[in-house]
């Protein structure tokens, strides 16, 4: 069973905000109920004061009702409620002309005559307040503030009160029913305007997402695009030749084969982020993304001195979470820190965007990932294919992944990586930059591409 500490914190902003803002309207009805029914029992007597009871708590059912109603269809989740809103306008009237004829033909009294003036004043700020939430137009609404305020102090006139105590009576409405609407007015700019900030967020995240896709498809049209025009240049060049006889058809296909195998191998370099795969660029367009998108992102730690190797898998950790903080959870804060110590480097992505308080994924990523900003996981972690991926990664480096929640409604996402012997100097476990000697070595230990085939001219043979 859910706790109401889980219930609350698995929402998303604006469904906190509308949460908040239905049961204060609830709440007023319950106000109502309090401060004008239950008094009317003392003050006007068991006999007037148990209907006058009866009349304000079916007001205030219908109230919040109505509020609830006019809520939805504000989100457009329902039709507009207009029997409901005339329903209570028709009872909010006749509590109104009930409270005028008590005043003057009540049992008599100072207190009777004060519980009959807020009945015929009080209740109608009210119905008017909740009968603003099904109105479009902020003008309107206060329209028919004005209008309750002239008919409670025609009303109070026509049942025979001198004309200076009616006006007085038009005024009180006027003020409350005033308030009323603007609390009415100013909750639904509110509620509207956190969900359209909400949809703006997923917009710009949705559009991060899009650029990235952009990028990359540059990256692979850039590779590609010269390469598919010299293989079609070639291949035609060779048929042209082949068909006279020409032996040089045969060094143009080997030549085919040659471009063949070496887009092959940079689009596999594309693929697996080796291409000018950096460290402190993934940061950057992590944190510039992430503020764009409304999230506080701080990072620290050294980005550079570390070999390409390292850089590119610690990369894609830090692409993959910041994807995947964009699309999962409610994150409003995200740091990323990078430590060197003892020759190993550690990248920590920590949010704050857990809903529902999962469950910690421990020491090898398992359940939960989800929710705080990583790509979903099953349990033991194997059924998303962000993590698994990212572990293999890692793994190619010797490094290992942890995922999972850290309490506090925060997710943690690190990865630790050993250093290469030759990178790690006794004494200064954090270098302040790199040669390209250095990083010249590291690229040369990347595995060899596969060695190519036989030529053509063999095979024939």
């Amino acid at each position: 069973m859910r706790t109401p500490g889980v219930w609350w914190r698995g929402k998303s902003t604006p469904a906190k905000v509308e949460t908040y803002t239905r049961w204060s309207f609830h709440f007023f009805a319950v106000i109502e109920i309090a401060t004008i029914g239950l008094p009317a029992i003392g003050q006007l007597g068991s006999r007037f004061g148990g209907w006058a009871l009866l009349a304000v708590c079916v007001h205030g059912v219908l109230y919040a009702v109505t509020a609830s109603r006019a809520l939805d269809w504000t989100r457009g989740t329902r039709d507009q409620p207009v029997r409901l809103l005339w329903a209570l306008g028709t009872v909010t009237a006749l509590i109104a002309v009930g409270g005028a004829v008590l005043t003057e033909h009540g049992p008599g009294g100072a207190d009777a005559e004060s519980a009959a003036a807020v009945l015929s004043v009080t209740v109608p700020a009210f119905g008017v307040g909740a009968i603003a939430l099904g109105i479009r137009d902020w003008r309107r609404a206060f329209a028919l503030a004005a209008g309750a305020a002239v008919g409670v102090a025609g009303v109070v006139f026509l049942v025979g009160i001198p004309a200076y105590a009616a006006l007085g009576a038009g005024g009180a409405e006027l003020f409350m029913a005033g308030v009323l609407v603007s609390t009415s007015v100013l909750s639904l700019w509110l509620l509207n305007t956190v969900y359209a900030l909400d949809e703006a967020r997923e917009t710009r995240a949705r559009l991060a997402v899009a650029e990235e896709r952009l990028r990359f498809g540059r990256d692979l049209h850039d590779v590609m695009g010269r390469n598919l025009a010299v293989i079609a240049l070639k291949s035609e060049l060779a048929v042209q030749l082949a068909r006279r006889g020409r032996p040089e058809a045969v060094e143009q296909m080997i030549e085919v084969q040659r471009i063949a195998q070496e887009s092959q191998r940079e689009v596999r370099e594309v693929v697996r982020g080796y291409r000018e795969a950096d460290l402190g660029t993934e940061l950057a367009g992590a944190q510039g993304v992430l503020t764009a998108a409304g999230i506080a992102c701080e990072v620290s730690g050294p980005v550079t001195g570390l070999p390409a190797q390292v850089q590119s898998a610690l990369g894609w950790v830090v692409r993959e979470a910041a994807t995947n903080v964009l699309r999962h959870g409610d994150a409003g804060r995200c740091s990323v820190s990078v430590r060197v110590a003892e020759g190993r480097v550690t990248l920590s992505v920590e949010n704050d965007g857990v809903p529902d308080g999962g469950s910690d994924g421990g020491s090898d990523g398992g359940s939960g990932a989800r929710p705080g900003g990583v790509p979903g996981a099953g349990s033991g972690g194997e059924s998303g294919s962000g993590l698994v991926g990212l572990r293999e990664r890692l793994a190619e480096v010797g490094g290992v992944l942890r995922a999972g929640a850290v309490g506090g409604g925060l997710f943690r996402l690190s990865a630790e990586v050993p250093l290469p012997v030759a990178a790690v100097t006794p004494g200064a476990p954090e270098t302040p930059g790199a040669d390209l000697s250095e990083r010249d070595a590291e690229r040369r230990r990347l595995p060899a591409p596969a060695p190519a085939p036989a030529p053509v001219s063999e095979v024939t043979s």
